[in-house]
């Protein structure tokens, strides 16, 4: 994983969380030794280039020791960048995938091993446990907790790697930690405990089966950074002068992990089998956490996220992605492009820098809601460590060991869910559960039904920076423990990923709007996206009871033109071809309806104008002094009339602002109007306003030449 270096501090940041080492040899002038692994002593340099055919560098004399020849760097072809990857793959090739019938029969037939484990940390969390039960009969619960959670960051760390991970996943959780312990245990992702340089060095060797000499022309003598499941250095390569993060992993932790989770997993059975109020089923959790952390084992995996996540969403120029040096990647060993950056959270550094803080957190939102809606490829561990500000103003995405999918018929129905919430739909929120595999299709939803109204009814009444993300983790988790809901591993990782978004987002002002920061890509996305989900979730959203809602089309544009990626092309050209499809009989109705309505209050807002730019003398003359006007319209429903007028001009106004508007665009709308089926809804539509004016200049014509009635004596 790229390592960050905050220009300030010297803080160094890399992966799932890394911990500082001399902050004085981590500025940007820093001087870098290469170090004898055994003896750390200066060694004699030489200089090696990878061979073509994957084969251990062969070394040459460097004509001087101790400086490293700097070359441009420039990034190989597509071929030999795929062939540097399939050689880190066979290195990799042996690399251990997470089995719970392996693990339980490995550490089962251990049972004195598994026994010392289970007292060592039933001794730790017990005696924590008991100290919270004291605190809390003594009434000190409140008073000591700072101390408490400190006492438990220190725990987690003493008791390894595992509990680590449990640790830094809980400070992401403000639904399930008090602020005391959210703030003890981010620590874990900045200061961990290294092992020896000696075997990190040897482990560097022995993966990609060269020399220290060979691959660098410096290296970093002791770790730049901790992380739970390895240790950092900065390097300078030989062959090209760049300078790289060189992340190894802990000797030995593949065998402590799982004997933890083999003893997690005990504990995991119990609470299935007797805690009833628990509705989750914890083993298929633990599992999948599990999973994800063997996947971090292998550094070639996370390389390829790495790699995918580049291609995926780097195409913003405000978003880096480091690069992968796959020749000098192992299973064991990760290679990546330096960053220097600044934690997201340091905010004062930022600021000292020229940069605004929220700038980078709205960046970080809207690749996330791309991350997840998107292409459903996301980032599942976006701790303040991970997130990093380049003093070019860039957010640098950094550790991909831990990544998530959103499965494709659920990104769908999660944006749908958020057009229901809009429309207070609640017999279709509690439907979407359904395609959310939330609840299994047996599942009766009419209980559910009067839940979600209770909660969003009040929630909806808040403003839009209370109604945050933890408020509806909240609301809905005291839904979900009401009813048979079984949240999915993917969906806990979304919420966590936007919770620290949010955290973030708050920390730099307690004032933004996450929610209204994120619905330009709603609107965006509703707009423009041709999938037919969210086609029919636009019109559910535009049209209600017959009537099409032209104000909740204005908001959608006002909101959607924010997004830099919106287009009025994009925006016109599917609704369009919806129009106009076959099987839009029932659609073009509607629209015919509107159209008609529409036109009407053009046609009758033009005369009004008209009208009112008459002298007074010459209206009295035109309408016989009847003073009515010259319309035969009550004074509301000429308002209305006139509304109508001005916000269909306000959203032509909106459309004609966007950056990609140009008359060239509707030159594919003037094809679609040529086809039959447009020929014969312009007709309809011409012949509904012609029928509805002449009825009212009729209506004009009698109340003008109609006498007015005597008085009855």
């Amino acid at each position: 994983m790229s390592l960050v270096v905050g220009q300030s501090l010297g803080l160094t940041l890399f992966g799932d969380g890394l911990s500082l080492r001399n902050s004085k040899r981590n500025g940007a002038n820093s001087k870098f030794f290469f170090v004898n692994r055994r003896r750390f002593a200066r060694a004699a340099l030489v200089q090696a280039r990878p061979r073509e055919d994957g084969a251990p560098a062969t070394p040459s004399p460097s004509p001087r020791a101790t400086t490293a020849p700097v070359v441009q760097y420039r990034r190989a072809d597509l071929a030999d960048d795929l062939q540097a990857e399939a050689r880190a793959l066979g290195r990799a090739v042996d690399a251990s995938v997470y089995s719970p019938e392996l693990i339980a029969r490995k550490h089962g037939s251990q049972p004195f091993k598994a026994l010392r484990r289970s007292l060592e940390i039933l001794g730790a969390l017990g005696g924590f446990a008991l100290k919270l039960g004291i605190d809390q009969k003594q009434g000190n619960l409140d008073k000591n907790m700072k101390k408490r959670a400190g006492e438990l960051r220190r725990i987690f760390t003493r008791l390894g790697p595992t509990f680590v991970k449990l640790g830094q996943g809980l400070s992401t959780r403000p639904d399930l930690c008090p602020p005391d312990y959210l703030e003890e245990l981010a620590e874990l992702q900045d200061a961990l405990p290294t092992f020896p340089d000696a075997e990190a060095f040897a482990c560097i060797e022995r993966e990609l089966d060269l020399s220290l000499e060979s691959i660098f022309s410096s290296i970093s003598p002791e770790p730049i950074a901790a992380a739970s499941l390895g240790q950092v250095y900065k390097a300078q390569l030989r062959y090209s002068g760049q300078v790289v993060a060189v992340k190894v992993q802990r000797p030995g932790i593949e065998e402590a992990i799982g004997l933890d989770f083999y003893l997690i997993r005990g504990v995991g059975k119990l609470i299935n089998k007797y805690v009833d109020f628990i509705t989750t089923d914890v083993l298929t959790l633990i599992d999948e956490f599990a999973c994800r952390v063997y996947q971090e084992l292998n550094y070639v995996q996370e390389a390829q996220n790495a790699r995918r996540f580049k291609k995926l969403y780097a195409d913003k120029a405000d978003v880096l992605v480091p690069d992968i040096f796959w020749d000098y990647t192992g299973r064991k060993v990760l290679t990546m492009e330096w960053v220097e950056g600044t934690k997201l959270n340091e905010q004062l550094v930022i600021e000292s820098q020229g940069l605004k803080v929220l700038d980078l957190v709205n960046t970080g939102i809207q690749c996330s809601l791309r991350q997840l809606l998107e292409y459903g490829f996301f980032h599942a561990d976006p701790h303040p460590g991970n997130l990093l500000a380049t003093p070019d103003g860039k957010l640098a995405f950094l550790d991909f060991g831990m990544m998530s999918e959103t499965p494709e018929e659920a990104r769908f129905a999660i944006i749908g869910h958020v057009v229901h919430l809009v429309n207070r739909d609640y017999e279709a929120m509690a439907r979407d559960y359904y395609a959310l595999k939330f609840l299994s299709p047996d599942v009766d939803v009419t209980p559910i039904i009067p839940a979600l109204r209770d909660f969003f009814d009040d929630a909806l009444n808040y403003t839009v920076s209370e109604l945050n993300f933890k408020t509806l983790v909240d609301g809905l988790g005291a839904v979900f423990y009401q009813y048979p809901f079984n949240v999915p591993a993917y969906y806990a990782l979304i919420l966590r990923s936007l919770t620290v978004l949010e955290g973030l987002a708050l920390y730099a002002d307690p004032n933004f709007k996450v929610l209204a920061a994120s619905y330009p890509y709603f609107a965006k996305r509703l707009l423009t996206d041709p999938n037919p989900y969210l086609r029919d979730a636009l019109i559910e959203l535009l049209f209600k009871d017959g009537k099409f809602r032209w104000n909740r089309l204005e908001n959608l544009l006002q909101q959607g033109s924010k997004d830099r990626d919106f287009s009025a092309k994009d925006a016109l050209q599917p609704v369009l071809k919806l129009l106009l499809d076959p099987n839009g009989e029932e659609l073009r109705l509607l629209v015919i309806k509107e159209a008609v309505r529409v036109s009407e209050a053009i046609a009758l807002g033009t005369v009004v104008d008209t009208y009112n730019s008459l002298p007074e003398f010459l209206r009295s003359l035109v309408f016989n002094g009847s003073g009515n006007g010259p319309l035969t319209m009550s004074t509301t429903e000429l308002q209305s009339t006139l509304e109508l007028r001005d916000q269909v001009s306000r959203i032509w106004g909106l459309l004609q602002s966007s950056e990609s508007f140009d008359p060239a665009i509707l030159q594919p709308i003037l094809q679609v109007l040529q086809q039959p089926e447009a020929r014969r809804l312009g007709g309809r539509v011409a012949g509904g306003v012609g029928q509805r004016l002449a009825a009212r200049f009729l209506q004009q014509l009698l109340r003008a030449t109609t006498p007015s009635s005597a008085p009855t004596p």
